[in-house]
């Protein structure tokens, strides 16, 4: 038997964007996902709300390495924590300096403020995970599935009939209809993210908890959704190079379009803010667009 508790890590401040998951076995307790640096007091009163402190944390599992995965679990690791992530990203967590660079490219000065330090694991701290792989933390079995798609460093943790499925299942706020597609560069892949939710088989799930954010009950709904937007988020930008627009007017017209579609789902103000904080449009327009150029060829003026 086991708990799951859901830890806001109130990111820039905004509810229900970023989320920790605590799993409490009968004899151990495990961390999925970290947060950003940025977000560890309120992921840590989150915790202590919980009757747990840090040193209570000895095994911490991330998806993927991106910041709003990861960026804490240098932290963790000085805590004493022992750190499990895809074999892909280990190396970046060990030493982030080329992370970090890249990040700054796009982040500039506001890198500190987005996410804090990356801190570097030691590797004795960090075990790298296969396809396949089972996490032993006490009673719990933690089984660790390879999805690239998203990031080719992503994982989805199965626990039982539970699965913590990171940004595969795209971004949601709680009670509301409305799935928003992150997919970031430089390793967004549409073709391969459909082939990772066909992996995981959606109908074995009870019910998962991606990270953006909180639980969701119909996976195998949930993830017909999250295919079907997939198709369609891509099929614009695509239609947009194909009709010879530069990166600014797609953008413009993304956004437009994805405004359009919150307020036909009835979404106030402050909910289109957090669905926007959690995946910022300019990430998935230049994701996007990078696919096209780099897996299809398209070129873009």
């Amino acid at each position: 038997m086991f708990s799951i508790h859901t830890i806001d890590c109130f990111h820039q401040g905004v509810p229900q964007t970023i989320a920790s998951y605590l799993i409490a076995g009968e004899s151990g307790l495990a961390l999925i996902e970290t947060g950003p640096t940025s977000g560890l007091e309120a992921m840590l009163a989150g915790l202590n709300d919980l009757g747990y402190s840090p040193q209570d944390i000895k095994h911490v599992l991330v998806t993927h390495i991106h910041f709003d995965h990861a960026g804490a679990a240098g932290w963790w690791a000085q805590q004493g924590a022992h750190v499990y992530v895809h074999y892909v990203g280990a190396r970046h967590l060990i030493d982030p300096s080329r992370l970090v660079a890249s990040a700054t490219r796009i982040y500039g000065d506001q890198m500190d403020t987005l996410w804090g330090e990356l801190i570097p694991i030691p590797e004795e701290r960090l075990t790298r995970l296969y396809d396949g792989d089972i996490v032993t933390v006490g009673d719990l079995e933690i089984q660790a599935i390879d999805t690239p798609g998203h990031a080719t460093h992503h994982m989805v943790y199965k626990l039982g009939d539970i699965g913590f499925v990171g940004d595969l299942g795209g971004n949601i706020v709680p009670g509301w209809p409305m799935v928003d597609i992150p997919a970031p560069p430089p390793e967004f892949n549409m073709e391969v993210w459909l082939q990772s939710i066909g992996k995981i088989r959606p109908s074995q799930f009870e019910a998962i908890y991606p990270t953006h954010f909180g639980r969701i009950d119909d996976p195998k709904k949930h993830f017909a959704t999250v295919a079907r937007l997939l198709t369609q988020v891509t099929d614009f930008i695509g239609d947009g190079i194909k009709a010879g627009k530069d990166r600014d007017t797609i953008f413009e017209e993304f956004v437009a379009w994805e405004q359009a579609r919150f307020r036909a789902a009835g979404l106030s103000e402050e909910v289109i803010h957090q669905y926007i904080t959690g995946n910022p449009p300019f990430m998935s327009v230049d994701g996007i667009i990078r696919y096209w150029r780099k897996v299809r060829g398209v070129s873009i003026i």
